[in-house]
């Protein structure tokens, strides 16, 4: 299985994915980079997409930082600005929620939460599970939710990386 994007060019995620694209009134951008996935494995029934942030450690004081955790995915292709425009897929809360990212409202915070490193350009961990089952899960998630319902039922992952400037 793998995952490519549109959006990735040469490693490096385009502007408009993240800080330098749309943003909601919070300053939280929400311009979902578009995802096709190939070689799916057989018996897929959906797919879980995780774009976490491991290079935010040190800034967000010992947490990697989550911009989209989606589930319930039914196909290989999500558009750019599929978290905005769809509702065929649910989405759990990103890390816009948190402390760290300025305690938004858990309606607000429960979709794509673009790239806005602060300090330095980071790399981004572009998670994709395959698996055989639809998951038990509404809009608003945790992401502890997610992985504890994907256990057992990953009949294949991939990681897709891009970097994204401050």
């Amino acid at each position: 299985m793998k995952a490519i994007s549109k959006g990735i060019i040469d490693g490096i995620i385009e502007e408009r994915f993240g800080k330098r694209g749309p943003c909601n009134e919070w300053g939280m951008p929400t311009y979902s980079i578009p995802l096709t996935f190939e070689d799916v494995p057989e018996g897929t029934k959906s797919f879980a997409v995780v774009i976490e942030d491991k290079d935010a450690f040190p800034v967000s004081r010992g947490f990697s930082w989550i911009h989209w955790a989606a589930a319930n995915i039914r196909t290989t292709f999500l558009e750019e600005n599929a978290s905005q425009t769809t509702s065929d897929f649910v989405q759990g809360v990103n890390s816009w929620i948190s402390i760290q990212g300025g305690s938004h409202p858990a309606e607000e915070c429960c979709c794509y939460g673009g790239m806005a490193p602060p300090d330095a350009p980071h790399i981004y961990d572009i998670q994709i599970y395959a698996l055989d089952k639809v998951l038990d899960l509404k809009n608003g998630f945790h992401l502890n939710q997610l992985f504890r319902q994907m256990y057992g039922h990953m009949l294949g992952d991939t990681v897709l990386l891009g970097k994204y400037a401050n």
